[in-house]
């Protein structure tokens, strides 16, 4: 989601290749706000039994046939005197009993079923098997109905009208205002634009620093670009792209639950606009939603921008795809990365634009990533107010990563997205566009696909 530029980069390019020569590749989503330029099982045998004689001596039998009987009495004495008959050879069938003292055979172990592997070792991994099984599956289930729905709200066709409404944005790198770049680079920029329905121009000039502080050297040229870009193409709006990673999740970085900071980041933006910006672009992550001392300081800044007639804009994470996912993204992983759908809209109503990162999002394909894409067109429409300018982003560059695949977050895939959204929930919204991040990353493809799906 979120995308982070460097205080350096390399040396001058030329503008808007496909591949950046000078400056490097966007970095991973995370910190944003510091990089706007520059990965056969073995079966139980039988249970062991205890060894059975059952070979008995059989020379002790005797005829019977010649032995005479003998009489009642005799008999009788013959039998107290007589000591105890040997044991007789077992005849097939006959039962074995066991002695008297014999030990007992020792139970089989859990880990032996018998030679019919019907043992409660047995049965008992039978039943951690079963219940892993519907454990995947219980975690499977509701990514796989996502993923179907996410598929499905990209049916459709876009409604007629849903096109650019001129207030479109877009994000350029430090090298603008650090001295990097010449006349030659703002008129082949300015040439870029002049068919498209771009605006606003977000051009990094920080990062801030962890007090809240912004030293002047970080934006030197600052002047030079904007009148540059007035001279060739009046009708562009300079903001000053400004951020910082928040120690929300870290132990370093800004902590905007110190007045001392804000009011420091008040006084930076008051430096800036005396600059010459026009507006005051604020990307601060990882923001977590409810963040009311972010509320604070975004009254504060609205403000100061009004009293320098400028604008107020925002980047703003994603919103929650399900109510309160956030919540169980956060306790999960520890970095909830989504708002609460009221917490964006508390945020919209405070600014003059509101630009949602709705790129690094986890989705696999296209169909998905722009139904996803159309989803957040419709809940960003639903709590922003018709007065502030909503953009949604569009991904001018190419990762493959967990967070982000090229080969299925791709501009055409989200304008369609933003489009299918736009229709189904405010079609007539004027205060509506796109945001392209980032400009030293784009390439052609990027820049026909706005044209040919947005600009027409």
């Amino acid at each position: 989601m979120d995308r982070s530029p460097e205080r350096t980069e390399p040396q001058p390019q030329e503008p808007l290749k496909t591949e950046p020569e000078s400056e490097p590749s966007p970095e991973p989503t995370e910190d944003r706000a510091l990089r706007a330029e520059p990965t056969p099982r073995q079966r139980p045998g039988p249970a062991p039994t205890a060894d059975k004689d059952t070979e008995t001596d059989t020379d002790t039998e005797t005829d019977a046939a010649a032995v005479e009987p003998a009489s009642p009495a005799a008999e009788t004495a013959d039998q107290a005197l007589a000591p105890a008959p040997p044991a007789t050879a077992a005849e097939p069938g006959d039962a074995q009993p066991e002695p008297a003292d014999a030990p007992p055979e020792p139970p089989a172990s859990d880990a032996e079923g018998g030679s019919d592997g019907r043992g409660p070792g047995r049965r008992r991994l039978r039943r951690v098997r079963r219940a892993a099984l519907v454990l995947v599956l219980l975690l499977l289930a509701p990514i796989l109905v996502a993923e179907a729905a996410l598929r499905v709200n990209y049916l459709g066709d876009p409604g007629d009208g849903t096109y650019t409404r001129g207030k479109d944005a877009i994000w350029l790198g430090h090298a603008w205002v650090d001295g990097r770049k010449t006349e030659a680079d703002v008129q082949t920029l300015t040439r870029r634009l002049a068919d498209t329905g771009m605006r606003d121009l977000y051009v990094h000039a920080g990062p801030l620093e962890h007090d809240g502080t912004l030293p002047k050297s970080a934006y030197a040229n600052a002047r030079w670009f904007i009148a540059a870009v007035h001279r060739e193409a009046p009708k562009l709006r300079v903001q000053a792209w400004l951020g910082d990673v928040l120690a929300t999740e870290t132990p370093d970085g800004m902590r905007l639950e110190r007045p001392e900071t804000r009011a420091a980041v008040v006084r930076s933006t008051r430096e800036i606009l005396a600059a010459g910006f026009e507006g005051a672009h604020f990307d601060l992550e990882p923001l977590h939603s409810d963040d009311a001392d972010y509320l604070t300081l975004l009254d504060s800044l609205r403000a100061v921008t009004r009293a320098h007639h400028a604008q107020l804009s925002v980047a703003a994470h994603q919103i929650d795809p399900v109510p309160g996912f956030h919540s169980f993204w956060g306790t999960t992983t520890g970095h909830p990365k989504w708002w609460s759908q009221r917490f964006f809209g508390q945020v919209a109503r405070r600014v003059d634009q509101i630009a949602v990162m709705s790129y690094d999002t986890m989705q696999p394909l296209q169909s998905t990533y722009g139904g996803y894409v159309a989803q957040q067109t419709s809940l960003a429409l639903e709590v922003t107010p018709p007065s502030t300018d909503l953009l949604m982003g569009l991904p001018f560059y190419r990762e493959n990563r967990f967070g982000h695949w090229a080969h299925a977050e791709t501009v055409a895939a989200a304008v369609r997205g933003v489009r299918l959204g736009l229709s189904r929930t405010d079609a007539d919204r004027e205060n509506f566009g796109v945001a392209a991040y980032v400009d030293f990353a784009a390439s052609e493809t990027d820049w026909t696909s706005y044209q040919e799906g947005w600009v027409r």
